[in-house]
């Protein structure tokens, strides 16, 4: 099933690729830490919280490069966003604008690069039985990888398999499990996590097994992106927030409303607005605090509907108010 980014991407950002050749190296960061939570060897990861802090919140609200639908160069789109109250911002790889660019309107505009968005999973898949597709799987992820380094990101999100009648899921886990430990030295030696997210992809449906499947690495490397709105159609996201603990490195901010998608088609669930769903953003927020999440220094990252510069303050604004609550 294809993700809902592929419903929200209101621009094609190839036709803005243009630039020079400034590719300045990042900076190195020191290997993270899951903290108390991290049990690499346990068949079965904790499940107990992390005590509560004292200390506010210091979420960093940020929006994916697909939810500016105006701005003819990726410089202006930047400009937008910050504009609009963002502070960073989820690009795609691989892609054809050029790094010089991206590296421009970043520094032009203050505006952070915090994650990249592996751009072909669901086409190249980790575990497509195709040795060939998993090669250019790889490639990919690795070039992600790359990038992510480059315009000083800290996280790749991948989609690791995709189960379906052709693939089963005991093959997704070891294959996907297989190509991400291909990658692992890349992304150890750039300082760069790859972060698994929970999607419509029939794999990993329980935060048991999601930290599992994380824990199988015995890595720092390899994390968690917890979209709080991909959940709500089969579980609740206070649950996976405290099941999942330090791993969480990453939110997607979206909402999901259970009546609609009863009513109206799976699919309308995610057509409601911010607050206005069934995510349960008191009790989701709760947990969040509870694992340190909320009171880090952390990225939220809006994946919605997007638009011009009046659609995306409301987008803001509306974050704003669910991430306080």
């Amino acid at each position: 099933m294809p993700t809902r980014r592929e419903f929200i991407a209101t621009t094609t950002l190839a036709a803005i690729a243009s630039g020079s050749s400034l590719h300045p190296s990042s900076t190195a960061s020191p290997a993270p830490s899951r903290g108390a939570g991290f049990q690499p060897a346990s068949p079965a990861p904790a499940t107990s919280p992390s005590p509560p802090t004292s200390n506010p919140r210091n979420l960093h609200k940020a929006a994916m490069i697909g939810m500016v639908a105006e701005g003819d160069t990726i410089k202006d789109k930047f400009a937008m966003l910050r504009e609009a109250g963002f502070e960073g911002v989820e690009m795609d790889s691989p892609t054809s604008l050029k790094s010089d660019d991206i590296l421009k309107a970043r520094d032009a505009t203050g505006i952070k690069i915090h994650g990249v968005v592996d751009s072909v999973h669901w086409k190249y898949q980790l575990n497509n039985p195709e040795p060939a597709v998993r090669v250019k799987g790889q490639e990919a992820l690795q070039q992600a990888i790359r990038d992510a380094a480059a315009w000083g990101a800290s996280s790749v999100l991948l989609v690791p398999a995709v189960v379906n009648k052709d693939m089963p899921y005991d093959a997704a886990y070891t294959l996907s499990q297989a190509e991400i430990r291909k990658a692992l030295p890349l992304a150890e030696e750039l300082k760069v996590r790859i972060a698994i997210e929970n999607v419509w992809n029939n794999f990993l449906l329980s935060p048991l097994e999601a930290a599992r499947y994380v824990d199988d690495f015995k890595s720092p490397w390899v994390c968690w992106h917890l979209d709080l709105g991909n959940i709500i159609h089969y579980a609740w996201p206070e649950q996976w927030a405290r099941v999942l603990g330090s791993r969480v490195h990453k939110l997607h901010i979206k909402e999901f409303s259970r009546k609609k998608s009863i009513d109206e088609g799976l699919w309308k669930g995610f057509e409601v607005e911010l607050g206005e769903g069934d995510n349960g953003w008191p009790a989701t927020m709760k947990a969040l605090d509870e694992i340190g999440y909320s009171t880090g220094d952390h990225w939220a990252t809006a994946e919605v509907g997007g638009g011009g510069l009046d659609r995306l303050k409301d987008i803001a604004a509306r974050m704003d108010k669910i991430l306080a609550t």
